[in-house]
């Protein structure tokens, strides 16, 4: 599982020009799964993308965290971030999670968030979407799990 997240102040899905999902303060998370994913490695993944102390306190320093803030999540499936690179020029996919396996462990991620008293809005899984950013920082942050 990997994860990419941005802390922002503001970002928006779109779906077909529509809003799908918007947010202000808080993080955007681009999600990927693997072949090899578990359901067991979710509440982790949440849990850390929860308690990372990336926001700023009253001394301006990265010291809170999206709970500390009541902030926002937008959660973004994302199976690009398992491109292999290595050979050629064109990324290969092979690690990626199957779309109905990564369906599910997605559904499940977003579940998760949901249970925690924080307002989550997420894209539409496998969809093609515009996401609109202003990263805050910038701060920009990969997890593996």
């Amino acid at each position: 599982m990997r994860i990419t997240l941005q802390r922002v102040s503001k970002a928006i899905c779109y779906v077909d020009n529509e809003i799908v999902g918007k947010i202000e303060n808080g993080l955007l998370i681009f999600v990927g799964f693997a072949t090899n994913d578990a359901f067991e490695i979710l509440p982790l993944a949440v849990r850390k993308c929860l308690e990372l102390r990336i926001f700023n306190d009253e001394n301006d320093k990265m010291n809170k965290s999206v709970l500390d803030i009541q902030g926002s999540v937008l959660v973004i499936s994302q199976f690009t971030l398992y491109a292999n690179c290595k050979r050629g020029r064109r990324p290969d996919f092979t690690q990626s999670a199957s779309p109905e396996k990564a369906k599910e462990l997605y559904e499940e991620f977003v579940h998760l968030f949901k249970q925690n008293n924080i307002n989550v809005q997420t894209g539409i899984f496998a969809a093609k979407m515009q996401i609109e950013l202003v990263n805050e920082g910038p701060v920009t942050i990969n997890l593996e799990f």
